[in-house]
This record gives C-alpha cells, structure tokens and sequence, in this order.
C-alpha cells in the first residue's frame, strides 16, 4: 500500500506515524469530529462534506480506503467551514477536515481532536466544557491509539508537520493539543 508523500519519499516525520497507526488513530479522530458534527449540519444541512470526510476517515481506518486516495480529498472538508454560520460550526467542520487529514499524518488526529474542542467551547460558553470534551475523548481512545499519539513529538517542536509552530500550536487549539498531549503521557507515569 502507498504511504504518505514522505514515505515514498524516504523521509520520515515523526507526525507522520505508520500507516498501521495512521489507521489507528484515524477511527478515534473520526469519533471526535462525528461528536461535534451536529453543530456544523444544524447550520449547513444540505452540505454533507464534513459527513463525507468522517466516512472516508472510518473507511481508512478499516483498511477500506488507500492513503493515497485519502491524501488527494483531505481539504474537500475544510472548505466547508465556509458553509457554517458561527464559529462553533465552522470548528466542527474543520474537526472532520483533520480526521480526514489522518490518511496524510497521523498528528491530524489532535488535529482534530482539538477543533472538536473547540467547537464544544464555542457552542457552550463554558470553559469547563473543554475539559469535560477532552475527558470524553481520552476515555473513548483505544490502548493502541493512545500508544501511537504518545509517539509525536510534543507540539510546537517539530516543524515537519500539522504540531509544527503554525496555527494548531497557537491559541486555543495548541493549548487542547498540549493538554491531550498531558493527559495521553500521564496515563504511562
């Protein structure tokens, strides 16, 4: 099976992740965007993209869809935020551009986990929602995946990828990305 661009390539980052744990993390990512992506469809009902790329994310997760194919259809999600009417919804439509994002590398499942978080914040108004969203998303990952996004680097250290300084390491996104990066090497102490 073709991996990312890297791969073929020969070079490796290190928020690329194997395809096997690429596949792992891209089911848990999924479940984080599918959770928000009520917000996104009440406000863009006739706008199934972000629907779309959390199916293709579940279907590459279980080994359905090839990483190339995924690699060429991860912005088609992303251009949806455009169809959202608040903040709130455009956040659970970039939850579901970074799941579908996975495919490419791995490091997009906190990609989209920290969107996912923020569209929670935003949709409450309540900044205890954010830690009750990132509760709910470490309980519901699996061993293997936690295993696997312990393997990237800490976010803002490396600049080959999506955790690389740029806008997931900044504002309210890397702070959800810090805090899961917190809680997932807590759980090995």
């Amino acid at each position: 099976m073709i991996g990312t661009l890297c791969e073929i390539a020969g070079m490796l980052s290190p928020q690329s992740l194997s395809e096997d744990d690429r596949r792992r993390v891209a089911a848990w990512a999924a479940g984080c965007a599918e959770r928000v992506l009520p917000l996104f469809e009440s406000e863009a009902p006739d706008d199934d993209r972000p629907r779309d790329a959390i199916a293709r994310a579940r279907g590459f997760a279980a080994g359905q869809l090839s990483a190339a194919d995924e690699i060429r259809q991860r912005f088609i999600a992303g251009r949806a935020a455009k169809s959202a009417v608040s903040p709130a919804g455009a956040a659970a439509a970039r939850a579901a551009a970074q799941a579908a994002g996975v495919a490419h590398m791995g490091a997009h499942a906190l990609g989209a986990a920290a969107y996912a978080a923020r569209a929670v914040r935003l949709s409450a108004g309540d900044p205890n929602a954010v830690n009750e969203e990132l509760e709910w998303q470490i309980a519901c990952m699996s061993s293997d995946a936690a295993a696997a996004l312990r393997s990237l680097p800490p976010i803002g250290t490396d600049s080959a990828g999506p955790l690389g300084p740029g806008l997931l390491s900044s504002g309210d996104l890397g702070e959800h990305i810090r805090l899961l990066q917190a809680r997932l090497h807590a759980t090995t102490a």
